[in-house]
């Protein structure tokens, strides 16, 4: 018997009479400045009642763009100019605004990627998710309330009844992106279009959330389409995998079977780059790496990125046993929560956090959402106070530092925020984005700052055309790319990162951690990597330290930690990483 095509894998033993949704032909393009470019070429998909269906790619292939077309809220310009999407044997392409609004929500169901930006700033979560309820019809008057606290516990969400009267800015990113996976599960919705879904969780909220979302196609028949870049992820929870490219669909079926036999080049190229618990740290190879680098040919390359971490070398580490660039002492902060009828209590998000990161080595501060990691990160940029301790930079405490003192601070230590969205200015085009940290500090000319930019956008695999462009005509992916640039520009001694390549596909993630390991050796940089997910955590980092509850609980070498946890909390965060015992076909 002859080895199907790629795009002719046969689907599983599931039978169902109709399918849920169907999509024939699609064709979809945007309208810009230099004509119409298409951004979907003829994609047909097809999800049964109950079914779970992943898509995955790199940023740019057209995953969201999928997505958005189902449901019709293509950003911009963006219009489907082929093809039919048939829901339940009713084609809603054609269908009008007001007959959409009866689809959204109700029947299908829709979790953005993007937390910051579809949550209201000046409007608490439990006002915008009781909105949520109401516009769905789901409950009127005192069970509204009682109706979206129980949708956010069932989002993971343990203290949602005291978390409502907040505001969207006092919340972590995943605790952000809980909200909004409520909201779109409210309704009970058919179909739940997941874009991301996860990518700001921890993996124990991942869990959560995934055996929610599987329950719901166990008990409801709700069919779950996942928009995800995590392999892992698509291995474990989904039956089928449709993989993407350029806007195209290049290999589809079995989950499980197209990741322990991916028949595509660009399928084997996604599997070899994902990093694993069995991964090591990635290791200078002293020179720029090149195109073919970034975008390994073969699965043995993207191997080879992963060395082991003895083969650096002994002197380099004698050399950094008493450098320290970052000294942490004693660190504590306490926020004052409004209270439901105004009294207030208090929050102590960091809790007594000690640690020490040396010059030119990686520490990863690691835990479940709302464990203290980012406030740590905005206590060390001074973005806020301390309540109590010290924290030393190059043997300066940075405290009382004010005015060009702290300037000059900022320009040695750059930050890359987790949220690309929130942080990217959508008034300023990418190239001034990049170029604004240069402005700041007064570092060259407008033609060497030119000349900066497209170095930067070069290095972080950005094409110099996109200078021009603005970040609502970016992909999630290449906007955290952009933010990456930005904290590179001036050449800093410390990056602090805070889920730098959360929103990232596997490829671009792992160029993205060359990328970083290439410029520690050649600058001699120091990270203080701040993340959820572990496997990165194995490959980038040296040191780490485990959070729970604004204290940290373990601390040691990233090959002790994983090899040997000793905490049952850090033992727990280990086994929840989706698709961790998973052989994938390398």
């Amino acid at each position: 018997m002859s080895e199907p095509h790629p795009t002719e894998r046969r689907a599983g033993t599931r039978t169902m009479d109709q399918p849920l949704l169907e999509i024939r032909n699609l064709e979809v393009g945007f309208q810009t400045q230099n004509g119409f470019v298409p951004a979907l070429n003829g994609i047909d998909l097809t999800l049964m009642p109950g079914q779970t269906v992943a898509i995955v790619g790199e940023s740019g292939s057209g995953k969201s763009t999928t997505a958005h077309a189902i449901i019709n809220l293509l950003p911009g310009s963006g219009r489907i100019t082929k093809g039919e999407i048939l829901f339940e044997g009713r084609n809603l392409a054609s269908l009008g605004d007001r007959e959409m609004e009866d689809v959204r929500g109700k029947l299908v169901g829709f979790v953005p990627q993007d937390p910051m930006s579809n949550l209201n700033p000046v409007w608490s979560i439990g006002f915008q998710v009781e909105e949520a309820i109401r516009a769905n019809g789901i409950a009127s008057g005192k069970d509204v309330k009682k109706y979206a606290i129980q949708v956010l516990k069932e989002a993971g969400l343990a203290d949602a009844d005291t978390r409502m009267h907040q505001f969207p800015h006092q919340f972590s990113g995943g605790m952000r992106q809980r909200v909004l996976i409520g909201m779109g599960l409210a309704a009970r919705p058919k179909l739940l279009i997941a874009d991301e879904p996860t990518s700001a969780l921890d993996v124990t909220v991942q869990r959560v959330i995934l055996d929610h979302l599987a329950t719901l196609t166990r008990d409801l028949g709700t069919a779950v389409l996942f928009i995800t870049h995590d392999l892992g992820l698509a291995a474990e929870r989904a039956e089928q995998l449709v993989v993407m490219y350029k806007g195209r669909i290049v290999e589809s079926g079995p989950s499980r079977e197209i990741l322990e036999n991916p028949l595509h080049p660009y399928t084997q190229r996604l599997v070899a780059a994902a990093p694993s618990l069995a991964s090591r740290r990635i290791v200078s190879s002293g020179q720029k790496l090149s195109e073919a680098d970034y975008h390994p040919p073969t699965s043995a390359r993207g191997m080879d990125l992963i060395k082991a971490a003895e083969s650096r070398a002994a002197k380099n580490e004698i050399e950094r046993a008493d450098d320290s660039a970052i000294v942490v002492e004693s660190l504590s902060k306490v926020y004052k929560i409004r209270g439901e009828k105004g009294e207030g209590r208090h929050f102590k998000a960091v809790d007594d956090v000690s640690f020490t990161v040396q010059r030119g080595t990686t520490m990863a501060l690691v835990g479940e959402s709302g464990s203290g990691k980012s406030t740590v990160a905005k206590l060390l940029l001074r973005l806020e106070d301390a309540t109590q301790g010290k924290i030393m930079i190059d043997g300066a405490d940075i405290a009382h530092l004010g005015g060009r003192e702290l300037l000059s601070l900022r320009r040695k230590m750059q930050p890359v925020f987790q949220d690309p969205y929130g942080s990217l200015d959508p008034l300023r085009n990418i190239g001034n984005t990049i170029a604004e940290p240069l402005v700041v500090h007064r570092v060259g000319d407008r033609a060497s700052r030119r000349k900066r930019v497209s170095e930067l956008l070069d290095q972080v695999a950005l094409p110099a055309n996109l200078s021009t462009r603005y970040p609502n005509e970016l992909s999630g992916g290449q906007r955290q790319r952009v933010a990456v640039a930005r904290a590179l520009a001036l050449k800093p001694e410390i990056v602090i990162l805070d889920e730098a390549v959360s929103a990232l596909d596997v490829l671009v993630q792992a160029q993205i951690l060359s990328l970083l390991a290439e410029l520690q050796s050649e600058l001699g940089l120091t990270y203080l990597f701040i993340t959820h997910d572990l496997a990165v955590v194995r490959v980038i980092a040296d040191q780490v330290c485990v959070m729970k509850r604004g204290r940290i609980v373990e601390s040691s070498t990233v090959d002790e930690v994983f090899d040997n946890p000793k905490e049952e909390y850090t033992q727990g965060l280990l086994a929840a990483i989706p698709g961790a015992n998973f052989e994938f076909g390398r």
